[in-house]
Protein backbone atom coordinates (compact mmCIF):
# COMPACT_ATOMS: atom_id res chain seq x y z
CA UNK A 1 0.00 0.00 0.00
CA UNK A 2 1.21 3.64 -0.72
CA UNK A 3 2.06 6.22 1.78
CA UNK A 4 -0.62 8.59 1.95
CA UNK A 5 0.84 12.13 0.35
CA UNK A 6 0.31 15.99 1.00
CA UNK A 7 1.23 18.10 -1.92
CA UNK A 8 1.05 21.58 -0.84
CA UNK A 9 0.20 24.26 -3.45
CA UNK A 10 2.99 26.65 -4.15
CA UNK A 11 2.77 29.72 -1.87
CA UNK A 12 1.22 32.70 -3.53
CA UNK A 13 2.33 36.29 -3.88
CA UNK A 14 1.00 37.42 -0.53
CA UNK A 15 3.03 33.92 1.32
CA UNK A 16 5.80 34.83 -0.64
CA UNK A 17 5.96 38.45 0.97
CA UNK A 18 5.54 37.04 4.38
CA UNK A 19 8.32 34.39 3.89
CA UNK A 20 10.58 36.92 2.60
CA UNK A 21 9.97 38.80 5.33
CA UNK A 22 10.93 36.36 8.13
CA UNK A 23 13.81 35.27 6.09
CA UNK A 24 15.23 38.58 5.79
CA UNK A 25 14.95 39.98 9.03
CA UNK A 26 14.31 37.19 11.44
CA UNK A 27 16.53 34.13 10.84
CA UNK A 28 19.99 34.28 11.47
CA UNK A 29 22.67 32.08 10.20
CA UNK A 30 22.67 29.09 12.45
CA UNK A 31 19.53 29.32 13.50
CA UNK A 32 17.51 25.91 14.47
CA UNK A 33 14.34 25.84 12.90
CA UNK A 34 10.62 24.71 13.83
CA UNK A 35 7.93 25.14 11.51
CA UNK A 36 4.56 24.56 11.69
CA UNK A 37 2.25 22.60 8.93
CA UNK A 38 1.01 25.12 6.53
CA UNK A 39 1.96 27.60 3.22
CA UNK A 40 3.88 30.23 5.46
CA UNK A 41 6.17 27.77 6.94
CA UNK A 42 6.88 26.87 3.74
CA UNK A 43 7.65 30.08 2.29
CA UNK A 44 9.70 30.86 4.94
CA UNK A 45 12.04 27.60 4.10
CA UNK A 46 12.03 28.80 0.17
CA UNK A 47 13.64 32.32 1.19
CA UNK A 48 16.83 30.88 3.15
CA UNK A 49 18.55 29.81 0.17
CA UNK A 50 21.65 31.89 1.05
CA UNK A 51 22.03 31.15 4.94
CA UNK A 52 24.19 28.88 6.19
CA UNK A 53 24.14 26.25 8.53
CA UNK A 54 20.76 26.13 9.66
CA UNK A 55 19.48 23.17 12.06
CA UNK A 56 15.76 21.47 12.03
CA UNK A 57 14.25 20.50 14.95
CA UNK A 58 10.71 20.62 14.67
CA UNK A 59 7.16 18.65 15.83
CA UNK A 60 6.80 17.89 12.36
CA UNK A 61 8.74 18.68 8.84
CA UNK A 62 7.61 18.65 5.01
CA UNK A 63 9.00 18.99 1.41
CA UNK A 64 10.48 22.14 1.92
CA UNK A 65 13.59 20.93 3.86
CA UNK A 66 14.54 19.04 1.43
CA UNK A 67 16.60 21.77 -0.91
CA UNK A 68 18.04 22.98 1.86
CA UNK A 69 19.49 20.06 2.55
CA UNK A 70 20.77 19.01 -0.43
CA UNK A 71 22.18 22.76 -0.84
CA UNK A 72 24.35 22.51 2.04
CA UNK A 73 22.03 25.37 3.99
CA UNK A 74 20.57 22.55 6.59
CA UNK A 75 23.84 21.11 8.14
CA UNK A 76 22.38 20.46 11.53
CA UNK A 77 26.28 20.92 13.33
CA UNK A 78 25.62 23.49 16.02
CA UNK A 79 23.47 21.27 18.31
CA UNK A 80 24.08 20.50 21.09
CA UNK A 81 21.87 17.18 21.10
CA UNK A 82 21.70 14.65 17.95
CA UNK A 83 24.23 16.72 16.32
CA UNK A 84 24.08 16.56 12.70
CA UNK A 85 20.50 15.05 12.43
CA UNK A 86 17.31 16.96 11.30
CA UNK A 87 14.92 16.18 14.49
CA UNK A 88 11.06 15.95 14.41
CA UNK A 89 8.05 14.23 16.19
CA UNK A 90 6.49 13.44 12.20
CA UNK A 91 6.80 13.84 8.88
CA UNK A 92 4.41 14.17 5.88
CA UNK A 93 4.69 15.31 2.08
CA UNK A 94 5.24 13.64 -0.82
CA UNK A 95 6.97 10.64 -1.83
CA UNK A 96 10.11 12.14 -2.58
CA UNK A 97 10.33 13.20 1.21
CA UNK A 98 9.67 9.55 2.18
CA UNK A 99 12.61 8.27 -0.24
CA UNK A 100 14.54 10.85 1.23
CA UNK A 101 13.65 9.80 4.70
CA UNK A 102 13.70 5.84 3.98
CA UNK A 103 17.18 4.57 6.00
CA UNK A 104 18.76 8.08 6.78
CA UNK A 105 21.34 8.67 9.14
CA UNK A 106 20.88 11.75 9.03
CA UNK A 107 17.15 12.40 10.82
CA UNK A 108 15.94 11.11 13.28
CA UNK A 109 12.29 10.95 15.11
CA UNK A 110 11.82 11.01 18.03
CA UNK A 111 8.77 10.93 20.83
CA UNK A 112 6.98 13.99 20.73
CA UNK A 113 6.87 14.13 24.96
CA UNK A 114 10.79 14.62 24.02
CA UNK A 115 10.88 17.19 20.88
CA UNK A 116 8.61 19.31 22.37
CA UNK A 117 9.63 19.76 25.98
CA UNK A 118 10.00 23.33 26.68
CA UNK A 119 13.25 22.46 28.75
CA UNK A 120 14.81 20.64 25.75
CA UNK A 121 13.67 23.41 23.03
CA UNK A 122 15.26 25.85 24.82
CA UNK A 123 18.98 24.82 24.34
CA UNK A 124 18.87 24.72 20.80
CA UNK A 125 21.01 27.75 19.27
CA UNK A 126 19.53 30.23 18.14
CA UNK A 127 16.12 28.54 18.42
CA UNK A 128 13.38 30.06 15.81
CA UNK A 129 9.65 29.00 15.98
CA UNK A 130 7.19 30.03 12.74
CA UNK A 131 3.75 29.12 13.54
CA UNK A 132 0.50 30.45 11.73
CA UNK A 133 -2.78 31.52 13.06
CA UNK A 134 -6.29 32.25 12.19
CA UNK A 135 -6.93 35.21 13.94
CA UNK A 136 -5.31 37.71 16.18
CA UNK A 137 -6.96 40.57 18.39
CA UNK A 138 -5.54 44.21 18.98
CA UNK A 139 -4.43 43.06 22.46
CA UNK A 140 -2.51 40.25 20.94
CA UNK A 141 -4.76 37.04 21.64
CA UNK A 142 -4.27 34.32 18.92
CA UNK A 143 -6.82 31.85 17.38
CA UNK A 144 -4.76 28.84 15.79
CA UNK A 145 -7.19 26.35 15.77
CA UNK A 146 -10.75 27.32 15.36
CA UNK A 147 -13.14 29.87 13.30
CA UNK A 148 -15.68 31.12 15.45
CA UNK A 149 -16.96 27.75 17.05
CA UNK A 150 -15.89 25.71 14.12
CA UNK A 151 -12.73 23.43 15.03
CA UNK A 152 -10.48 24.20 12.03
CA UNK A 153 -7.40 22.27 13.55
CA UNK A 154 -5.58 20.74 16.46
CA UNK A 155 -3.61 23.12 18.76
CA UNK A 156 -0.05 21.07 17.90
CA UNK A 157 3.11 22.07 19.35
CA UNK A 158 2.45 26.09 18.78
CA UNK A 159 2.72 26.96 22.38
CA UNK A 160 5.13 24.49 23.40
CA UNK A 161 7.70 26.27 20.55
CA UNK A 162 6.83 29.50 21.16
CA UNK A 163 7.20 29.35 24.75
CA UNK A 164 10.50 27.25 24.21
CA UNK A 165 11.92 29.88 21.95
CA UNK A 166 11.45 32.51 24.08
CA UNK A 167 13.04 30.58 26.63
CA UNK A 168 15.66 30.14 24.59
CA UNK A 169 16.12 34.17 23.74
CA UNK A 170 15.13 32.71 20.55
CA UNK A 171 12.52 34.09 18.05
CA UNK A 172 8.86 33.22 18.23
CA UNK A 173 6.95 33.92 14.95
CA UNK A 174 3.64 33.85 14.40
CA UNK A 175 2.82 34.47 10.73
CA UNK A 176 -0.70 35.27 8.82
CA UNK A 177 -1.79 36.87 5.47
CA UNK A 178 -3.28 40.48 6.63
CA UNK A 179 -6.88 39.21 5.24
CA UNK A 180 -8.92 35.97 4.91
CA UNK A 181 -9.84 34.58 1.14
CA UNK A 182 -13.12 36.48 2.01
CA UNK A 183 -11.01 40.00 2.33
CA UNK A 184 -12.15 40.00 6.02
CA UNK A 185 -9.47 41.45 8.42
CA UNK A 186 -7.48 38.52 10.57
CA UNK A 187 -6.82 41.26 13.09
CA UNK A 188 -9.60 42.05 14.81
CA UNK A 189 -10.92 44.20 17.63
CA UNK A 190 -12.52 41.07 19.27
CA UNK A 191 -11.62 37.21 18.17
CA UNK A 192 -14.86 35.46 16.90
CA UNK A 193 -17.95 34.05 19.73
CA UNK A 194 -16.91 30.81 20.16
CA UNK A 195 -13.41 31.00 18.93
CA UNK A 196 -9.94 29.77 21.01
CA UNK A 197 -7.52 31.14 22.52
CA UNK A 198 -4.65 28.83 21.58
CA UNK A 199 -1.45 31.54 22.19
CA UNK A 200 -2.09 34.07 24.79
CA UNK A 201 -1.03 37.82 24.56
CA UNK A 202 1.31 37.20 27.23
CA UNK A 203 3.28 34.92 25.58
CA UNK A 204 2.85 36.46 21.69
CA UNK A 205 6.45 37.90 20.72
CA UNK A 206 6.79 38.61 16.88
CA UNK A 207 3.67 38.64 14.29
CA UNK A 208 4.16 39.07 10.90
CA UNK A 209 2.19 39.91 7.62
CA UNK A 210 2.56 40.91 4.53
CA UNK A 211 2.44 44.38 5.65
CA UNK A 212 5.44 44.19 7.82
CA UNK A 213 6.51 42.79 11.83
CA UNK A 214 4.96 43.62 14.78
CA UNK A 215 6.90 42.65 18.29
CA UNK A 216 4.48 42.67 21.10
CA UNK A 217 6.47 41.47 24.25
CA UNK A 218 6.42 44.20 26.86
CA UNK A 219 4.44 46.49 25.43
CA UNK A 220 0.87 48.26 26.73
CA UNK A 221 -2.23 47.53 25.54
CA UNK A 222 -2.19 50.70 23.24
CA UNK A 223 0.92 49.99 21.77
CA UNK A 224 -0.01 46.65 21.24
CA UNK A 225 -2.73 48.09 18.96
CA UNK A 226 -0.86 50.37 17.30
CA UNK A 227 1.87 47.58 16.32
CA UNK A 228 -1.00 45.05 14.97
CA UNK A 229 -2.72 48.02 12.85
CA UNK A 230 0.23 49.66 11.05
CA UNK A 231 0.35 45.13 9.81
CA UNK A 232 -3.09 45.16 9.00
CA UNK A 233 -4.29 45.21 5.32
CA UNK A 234 -4.40 49.30 4.62
CA UNK A 235 -7.98 49.41 4.09
CA UNK A 236 -8.68 48.18 7.31
CA UNK A 237 -6.94 50.40 9.38
CA UNK A 238 -9.39 52.96 9.57
CA UNK A 239 -12.01 50.55 11.19
CA UNK A 240 -9.63 48.94 13.44
CA UNK A 241 -8.28 52.88 15.16
CA UNK A 242 -11.76 53.35 15.38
Amino acid sequence: MELPELRAPPPNEVQQKIGQLVADNLVKDGATLQMGIGAIPDAVLGKLGGHQRLSIWSEMFSDGVLPLVESGVITNDRKGQYTGKIVGGFAMGTRRLYDFMDDNPGLILKDIAEVNDTSIIRKQPDMVAINSCIEIDLTGNVVSDSIGSRIYSGVGGQVDFLRGAALANGTPILAMPSRTGRGESRIVTFIKEGSGVVTTRAHVHYVVTEYGIAYLFGKSIRERARALIDIAHPDDREMLEK
